[in-house]
């Protein structure tokens, strides 16, 4: 409740709102392994989900399937909240993601649940909706997910590949589903992936005789 102000419900549910809103400034202390183009420090995960929700509005022609872009870019805005407790997780590292899910769902629940019942399920919904990628829109938007740290490694060089020892088969392996959003996006993906590779930027697949 706000000082000086007599509680009611509506200065309890904007108390609530208000609350959240702060908790969520957290996200912008969360780094991410990607760096910055400019190579000067790490991304963090706030910039990255604003980064998504443009890419939602400019890129949603190429998607698969029609999809309602406003739906896209709240998902995009509340798919990494979670990591204000779970941390950000890379994305090739096999330990990490072993209880990476249970982290992460422990967070929803207690971030999404700051909230007024009804926005708190909202916005839960629309996290859940985007891990299961049941729908085009959730396909999409982990789409651009996965298709945004490619474009920085490539165009830092490989920087935060050649910094974890990642192969050309881990990021084919890891990244084919955006093909599930947009095999317009999959089609540009692997072109780079292979200009990456043909740069030095990341080494080669290894095959076994």
């Amino acid at each position: 409740m706000t000082i000086g102000m007599e509680s009611t419900p509506a200065s309890e549910r904007l108390a609530q709102q208000i609350a959240f809103i702060l908790e969520i400034d957290k996200l912008k202390g969360v780094l991410r392994r990607t760096y910055l183009l400019n190579g000067t420090r790490h991304e963090n995960s706030a910039e990255h989900s604003w980064h998504l929700a443009l890419m939602a509005m400019l890129l949603a022609e190429h998607a698969n399937e029609s999809v309602d872009v406003s739906h896209v870019i709240k998902m995009v805005l509340v798919h990494d909240l979670v990591e204000i407790d779970a941390g950000d997780t890379y994305c090739y590292d096999a330990i990490g993601t072993l209880d990476q899910a249970e982290r992460e769902a422990q967070a929803a629940e207690r971030l999404f649940g700051l909230l007024p019942a009804e926005q708190g399920l909202e916005l839960h919904k629309l996290w859940i909706e985007f891990e299961d990628r049941a729908t085009p829109e959730a396909r999409f938007a982990a789409a651009l997910d996965r298709l945004m740290p490619l474009l920085h490694n490539y165009h830092t060089e490989g920087r935060s590949w050649r910094e974890h020892g990642i192969t050309q088969d881990q990021v084919v392996v890891r990244n084919h589903h955006i093909a599930d959003g947009s095999q317009a996006l999959w089609q540009f993906a692997q072109d780079f992936i292979q200009q990456a590779v043909a740069q030095g930027f990341l080494p080669a697949s290894t095959t076994s005789g």
